[in-house]
């Protein structure tokens, strides 16, 4: 996909990474609910290794809520709706303009007039001097791995799930497959993944209450769940593959996870994810996010959005400028 423009200044560096253990999740033999429990490494960037079967994750069913929240989202933003249909129409049916082809539809006129320099330079001409269009043929997996943590109550919870109903209407145009996820926990022993739609459901009154029942729960341990989304990720048939995280700040969890801990843990599985195929991508509300997110995501697989109210208009534009 065609990325943004940068953001910052990248310190990624790919070549340190290190792949995981080759058991990287094993299932719990623990006696409560055992069958939905697995276990992740977690890297320990001090130690240079992976502590292993560290991370006790289970997924659980978001809770659905019987309010009339989509509906209302999409009454509040009627006329964006309506937008985003239009352009997303356009998107799905629309041509791609392939140019400095050998024979086409049309002249390439800069092409055109470049062989002519070139040629007037006593250089030879290039025979690649037309356009073609050809239909897009998309064939996108995306991953939306959603910050459900404490700090996301109040407007920013609020403004995550309008943000998902807008990208659901767009996504369902599209036809592109879409799961959603949400993500919080406490500690190693108990990180969560809350699932709102896996790529085989139906955006219905299922999904929908799921979404309307996004409620703020406690901390946001990201690299085992990164490892867990990549690999559910990876069982979807799919040219491109993306992961899309949307975050109010960076990694941080109760037992020591804050800090470089926690953001080096996060690299390595962005790292880990980048190996298998997956293309990264993190939107976020926290307006220190330049400092850290160049090391963790790259420089250009990250925007900031500075202000909690722009979120729901923005991201669906920022999908299309992705997959574009």
């Amino acid at each position: 996909p065609e990325y943004l423009a940068a953001a910052g200044a990248s310190r990624a560096d790919a070549s340190q990474f290190v792949s995981p253990p080759d058991n990287d999740s094993t299932r719990s033999s623990d006696t409560t609910d055992a069958s939905n429990v697995m276990h992740y490494p977690e890297w320990d960037f001090r130690r240079r290794h992976y502590r292993k079967n560290w991370c006790a994750l289970r997924e659980i069913e978001m809770h659905p809520s019987s309010e009339p929240f989509v509906e209302q989202t999409l009454a509040r933003y009627r006329g964006l709706v309506v937008a985003l249909r239009r352009t997303f129409e356009a998107l799905r049916d629309g041509n791609k303009r392939l140019r400095h082809q050998i024979s086409g539809d049309n002249i390439d006129l800069d092409a055109l007039i470049t062989a002519h320099a070139d040629a007037a330079a006593g250089h030879e001409m290039s025979d690649q001097l037309f356009t073609q269009h050809r239909r897009i043929d998309r064939d996108i997996a995306v991953m939306f791995m959603v910050d459900v943590s404490g700090s996301t109550k109040g407007w920013v919870n609020e403004a995550e799930r309008e943000s998902l109903v807008l990208l659901c209407e767009a996504l369902e145009i599209l036809g592109d497959r879409y799961a959603i996820y949400g993500f919080s926990g406490m500690t190693r022993k108990r990180c969560e993944l809350y699932r709102i739609k896996r790529f085989d459901d139906d955006y219905g009154a299922d999904v929908r209450a799921r979404i309307s029942g996004i409620k703020p729960q406690d901390y946001t341990r990201m690299g085992v769940i990164i490892r867990h989304l990549t690999r559910l990720l990876n069982t979807v048939e799919a040219r491109t593959r993306l992961l899309i995280t949307l975050s109010d700040g960076k990694p941080d969890d109760y037992d020591g996870y804050r800090g470089e801990y926690g953001i080096e843990d996060t690299r390595q599985a962005l790292l880990e994810a980048k190996h298998t195929g997956v293309h990264p991508f993190c939107i976020t509300i926290d307006h220190r996010g330049h400092d850290y997110l160049p090391h963790m995501y790259g420089a250009v697989n990250y925007t900031v959005i500075e202000d909690v109210r722009q979120l729901p208009v923005r991201v669906s534009d920022i999908y299309r400028r992705l997959t574009a």
